[in-house]
């Protein structure tokens, strides 16, 4: 159990369900052709969420003074891990998530592709060591990083399938893809904020540089607040775009129910939050909305089918 939680396997299990829905949730529903085939396309995943554990456990490496202040209930190197083993686990994840990376972006003739999951690794690296201290680009880099497990699928999937006589088709199903990637990017930037209001007091004494520590708690989750009413409204705006005018009501149903209605809960409740139990509710709220989220892409799926 030491191992999975130095790797954050929840984390872990929610982005490999991720890229399986959008594969067999959304991209198996379509008439196309897609360049990796089942087993490559597992590669994929497991390269995606080896080189995210290995930015986990760099994280941990270099966070081991704050951790000890902000969760120590939490901590594991150090107390069951050691710090020479954590930097092992370390190299053998990216070794194993990049060479994987590199197979496959031969696999689909583009061997220049390979460079993506070196940039992810070493961004994440950078983050780990360096990044992270800077007001917000450690919370855009997170975001991005999440965000780009979406993308690399259209990348890896749909890009070397296209030709002149699916360009259009294709054109669309990676607009959608952009769509979610973009969900995932917003909401994990919002999670990253509440995350760094509930680490306040630790990031303080370490001299890290957060929105809670320069705006103050309080005007921080206004902000958060405000971020969130912004997501709310252009949900709301893609649900009646997408949905409503195309005349999937299961699927408008359900994206109201667990995607809007959680935003608003979140909104409210973060509006005047201040204990850490708070942030941690607030943070495993937007985590579900991620979750339903993605599983949204199935769901308009089969409205799609059914609604004759």
């Amino acid at each position: 159990m030491k191992y999975l939680k130095l790797i954050r396997f929840q984390n872990l299990l929610l982005l490999a369900f991720m890229q399986l829905m959008i594969r067999y949730g959304f991209l198996k529903f379509q008439n196309i052709f897609l360049s990796l085939n089942e087993w490559q396309y597992g590669l994929l995943v497991l390269s995606t969420v080896l080189i995210a554990a290995a930015g986990y456990v760099i994280n941990d490496i270099m966070d081991q003074e704050t951790d000890t202040e902000n969760r120590p209930n939490s901590v594991i190197i150090g107390k069951e891990i050691s710090e020479g083993r954590a930097y092992n686990i370390y190299v053998g994840l990216n070794i194993i998530g990049v060479g994987i990376g590199f197979y496959l972006s031969n696999v689909i003739q583009k061997p220049s592709f390979a460079a993506i999951f070196i940039v992810i690794a070493a961004t994440l690296y950078l983050y780990a060591t360096s990044l992270k201290q800077m007001l917000l680009v450690g919370n855009i880099i997170v975001a991005l990083v999440l965000s780009s497990s979406v993308l690399i699928i259209g990348v890896f999937d749909l890009l070397p399938a296209i030709y002149d006589g699916n360009r259009d088709e294709m054109r669309v199903i990676f607009s959608i893809l952009i769509d979610y990637a973009v969900f995932a990017f917003i909401l994990n930037f919002i999670r990253e904020i509440v995350k760094d209001m509930q680490d306040v007091d630790g990031d303080y004494n370490q001299g890290m540089s957060t929105l809670p520590i320069a705006l103050g708690v309080s005007r921080t989750a206004k902000v958060a607040s405000v971020l969130g009413i912004l997501a709310t409204v252009i949900l709301l705006w893609y649900i009646n775009a997408n949905l409503m005018d195309s005349k999937l009501y299961y699927a408008t149903v359900y994206g109201l129910l667990f995607i809007v209605g959680p935003m608003i809960f979140f909104i409210v409740k973060i509006w005047n939050a201040d204990a850490k139990k708070d942030f941690r509710l607030l943070s495993n709220v937007l985590k579900w909305v991620i979750f339903f989220g993605i599983v949204s892409i199935l769901v308009i799926n089969l409205n799609i089918i059914y609604r004759a």
